[in-house]
């Protein structure tokens, strides 16, 4: 089948998997209607559309751990398949990177990439055969990763390179990455697609599943959208922008313009001077007003994250002074924080922001809990009904029963609790870190309209992040650290994406 590359030359590769008439049932909802799907061998194609779209039910169903409905062929390779298991999609050469990447952390490297093909046994000569398997693969892909690492020690993006190796010494020739840049900074994510050209070139077809559109779009030659379980379309990704394709994607409209108030009047609310924490930061002095959403960018390593630590006491700088509403503060632990009115939303919603298996409810009053006992030290009845339904509410948070589990809700709904933690505590100021990591267009969407009634409202709110876009469209200024340091402030309005870009990287 023809494709036109990102060079532009015509390039004819065979079909590796088609589908045609997929449908899927579960009771009387439909989670996909009808639905052709053709990946040719060596292509990078991109799968997109929102929550609830029909995304993951299409990869169960490819890696065989959902049967289709009766009516629907998959070919893989050729081969007509009418009973796709996993151990089955698992031996045709296909391989599902899920975004939790399913490793094991306190086994290493080589233990991870090698486990699969060495179920037989792991001890005696079978370690030499897994620490050779490993190494051979990690030269194959041309990274740089210690077979002897435990993998618990590495970050997640060393960790995500393991999975591909794992998929790699399983002999894949599909390899399926669900929201693979979620959690990688910019450097991390060129890495990424530098390692997916060489699976392309290997003959590897790989399909990402990603809500970051403008970095997907750099590398998928093909586009194809699910809404609401049907395909809508596929097209050339050369043709297409983030921003069509999130109109597709939803049915709406995404259109953000730079709006800055006038915030020179407006009271500073938080300060800092020459702070400083050893390896983390140095010399760095900010100020944020009402009304203000001070936008904070840098790289891996720039010390973004240390300094929202620091501010929020978990890691409290060594020099320097914060000032809240011009007083002093010593912020030595993440309650003193709190007391003062400082509140943090974690890059890591799934490990440090909610308790998943808890209920809804739970997780949302989880830091007032003292504010919501009654007689006897017991936590009342009507109090924690009451703040329950008032920000589930108050943000829009889509959930049939408070009682169920967190985990049970969707990314964007999930963070809309994380947050509505937060703001029950009546902060005045509010650290955002990574806010829309992981969520769909729609659900971003919401949170930037939160995050800007807040700030509407008086709030001061520092918001970091890796995404341009995001910084650029929905900060009042922004800063860009690099290496500890604040390097730089800029205006919305003089600067553009590439030029921000530029000094980022720079």
């Amino acid at each position: 089948m023809p494709r036109r590359s990102h060079h532009g030359e015509d390039t004819h590769l065979p079909n590796f998997i088609e589908m045609s008439g997929i449908s899927k049932h579960f009771g009387g909802v439909t989670a996909l209607a009808d639905v052709d799907l053709t990946i040719a061998a060596g292509e990078v194609h991109c799968l997109a559309g929102e929550n609830g779209s029909g995304k993951s039910t299409l990869i169960k169903i490819i890696s065989g751990v959902q049967p289709p409905d009766a009516g629907g062929e998959i070919v893989i390779d050729g081969t007509r398949q009418t009973h796709l298991t996993p151990s089955e999609s698992t031996r045709l050469g296909i391989q599902v990177i899920y975004q939790d990447l399913a490793l094991f952390p306190d086994l290493t490297v080589a233990e991870n990439i090698g486990f699969a093909q060495h179920l037989s046994g792991l001890h005696g000569a079978r370690w030499a055969k897994l620490r050779e398997t490993a190494q051979a693969v990690i030269a194959r892909l041309g990274v740089q990763l210690d077979p002897a690492a435990r993998l618990g020690d590495l970050s997640i993006a060393q960790r995500q390179l393991v999975a591909i190796c794992r998929a790699l010494a399983a002999d894949a020739r599909l390899v399926i990455m669900d929201e693979p840049t979620a959690s990688l900074t910019r450097t991390e994510v060129d890495t990424l697609l530098g390692i997916t050209r060489e699976l392309k070139r290997r003959g590897i077809a790989v399909v990402f599943v990603s809500h970051r559109l403008d970095e997907v779009l750099e590398i998928a030659e093909r586009v194809t959208v699910l809404r609401d379980g049907r395909k809508l379309g596929t097209w050339d990704a050369q043709e297409m922008t983030p921003a069509r394709l999130g109109t597709l994607m939803t049915g709406h409209e995404f259109d953000y313009k730079i709006a800055v108030p006038d915030l020179a009047a407006a009271p500073v609310v938080l300060s800092v001077s020459n702070l400083s924490r050893t390896g983390d930061f140095e010399d760095v002095s900010l100020e944020i007003r009402a009304g203000e959403i001070l936008g904070l960018i840098g790289l891996l390593g720039s010390g973004r994250t240390e300094l929202a630590l620091s501010l929020f006491g978990m890691r409290p700088a060594e020099s320097g002074e914060i000032r809240l509403n011009g007083k002093p503060v010593l912020l030595r632990s993440n309650r003193a924080a709190i007391d003062e009115g400082i509140a943090y939303v974690s890059e890591d919603r799934l490990s440090l922001g909610l308790v998943l298996e808890q209920p809804i409810a739970s997780n949302i009053i989880l830091s007032t809990l003292d504010r919501l006992t009654g007689a006897g030290g017991l936590l009342s009845r009507e109090r924690t009904g009451a703040s329950v339904g008032h920000w589930i509410e108050q943000l829009g948070i889509k959930v049939s029963d408070p009682e169920n589990a967190v985990r049970t809700l969707s990314g964007g709904n999930q963070q809309r609790v994380v947050i509505a933690k937060w703001l029950a505590t009546n902060p005045r100021v509010l650290i955002l870190d990574s806010p829309t990591v992981g969520v769909d267009i729609n659900a971003k969407d919401g949170i930037y309209a939160i995050v800007k009634s807040l700030a509407a409202a008086g709030m001061a709110v520092l918001m970091i992040s890796d995404e341009i876009p995001e910084v650029l469209y929905h900060s009042h200024r922004i800063l860009v650290m690099q290496s500890g340091r604040l390097k730089a402030e800029y205006h919305p309005m003089q600067i553009t994406e590439s030029a921000l870009r530029e000094a980022i990287d720079a």
